[in-house]
């Protein structure tokens, strides 16, 4: 009788166009349309700060070591006009109005700190508002020391290399799939999470709210069947629902990832493949069932207890913020899960997903977190069946 009356509200569930631009439709595109937009506009921005021709202010002797390096730099750094200037009042004011977007004051003492080997304490004036602008200006002046550096070492007749007493090699010993897991690892509880709670959101005010609205709960509940057996046919299918849109967001993200090319796409995709194996799914999908459950166990009371559907959105919608919020953690790095974060709902499944994906999950932690949120499902479940066994709240 379950099977029968969630195969039913399924159907009906299918056949509603809203309910499944939100479950397929929205979750699969959102990602690559992101994606394109900002690395489209991203690539944009980066290309046009690098390649712009800018103009630069000095103050100094054109003679100076420093402002003839600026005058041979290389043009694959991005073109610049030097404009001389004659104090620093009217070069600062320049370059905070974008008549100028750097400058550069190289000291009057440079000449005789050249003659005695002491350094030039030159200043490089920019506005950080300005796209790329600290970038190139970092770009100029590195190439400059380096330069000097070497001008130097061959006017006191110095070995470089003897100069480098100790040579330090780092070792990065974690693996590329344990550094995604660790450090981008966050964003897919996050998506699942998000999309898993706006899935079940709208077939769970359909099946309750909108059937009372449509008067035909009555009709319903005069069948000779346990309101249990109602209940849970139709959270079932606010379940397969959240589980639906989630799945959707997270192929859209992987698709998006495949098809937009930018560097080191094929390295990230080789992780990727070898991140969403069978086991990885299935245990992904162990963990975040639970979840799914325990919001269709929050959102079947309201949407039982609210008299039209508006008033069932306008209470469940604020819900998605209290309930993506803890999801957020997972993006910030340092906090692990432990015993405490074991234990906290919402959190503990997305630390457990990090740690399953940068393959370091512990099983009494897994286990830990799993039971939690089947503890509260169940609580959800039972405070549903309360809320639908309540004749007053069934009916309008």
């Amino acid at each position: 009788m379950i099977l029968k009356i969630f195969l039913k509200e399924l159907k009906d569930t299918l056949r509603d166009k809203r309910t499944l631009m939100m479950m397929i439709f929205i979750p699969v595109l959102v990602f690559p349309i992101i994606l394109y937009i900002t690395a489209g506009i991203s690539s944009s921005f980066e290309k046009e700060a690098a390649t712009k021709n800018i103009k630069i202010g000095f103050i100094g002797a054109v003679e100076s070591a420093v402002i003839q390096e600026f005058m041979h730099m290389p043009k694959n750094l991005g073109e610049f006009n030097l404009e001389p200037y004659a104090d620093q009042a009217t070069l600062e004011k320049d370059v905070k109005n974008d008549s100028l977007q750097m400058g550069l004051i190289v000291p009057n003492d440079y000449l005789e700190n050249e003659r005695s080997m002491k350094p030039i304490k030159c200043t490089v004036i920019y506005n950080a508002t300005d796209l790329g602008i600290s970038d190139r200006a970092e770009k100029y002046m590195d190439l400059v020391e380096k330069n000097a550096e070497k001008k130097r070492y061959k006017a006191l007749e110095l070995d470089e290399e003897k100069l480098q007493p100790i040579i330090t090699e780092y070792k990065n010993i974690a693996s590329k799939k344990e550094m995604i897991g660790r450090l981008a690892g966050g964003i897919l509880p996050y998506v699942f999470i998000a999309f898993g709670f706006i899935g079940c959101m709208y077939p769970a005010i359909d099946l309750f709210t909108g059937e009372k609205e449509r008067g035909t709960i009555e009709t319903l509940l005069t069948t000779p069947v346990s309101r249990i057996q109602i209940l849970i046919g139709k959270m079932a299918v606010v379940v397969l629902s959240g589980l639906l849109a989630a799945t959707s967001a997270l192929v859209g993200l992987f698709f998006a990832i495949k098809v937009m090319s930018f560097e080191g796409n094929a390295q990230i995709m080789d992780i990727v493949q070898s991140i969403l194996t069978p086991g990885f799914v299935l245990m992904l999908f162990f963990l975040l069932f639970p979840l799914t459950v325990f919001f269709a166990g929050v959102m079947v009371p309201i949407a039982v207890y609210a008299k039209s559907f508006k008033e069932a959105q306008s209470i469940i919608t604020p819900l998605n913020i209290v309930m993506v919020l803890p999801a957020m953690v997972g993006l910030f790095p340092g906090i692990d899960l432990n015993i405490v974060t074991a234990c906290i709902p919402v959190i503990n499944i997305v630390l457990s997903t990090k740690e399953l994906i940068a393959g370091t999950l512990e099983p009494g932690l897994l286990f830990l977190s799993f039971g939690i949120m089947v503890a509260l499902a169940m609580v959800a479940v039972f405070i549903s069946y309360k809320r639908f066994d309540k004749e007053t709240n069934v009916v309008l």
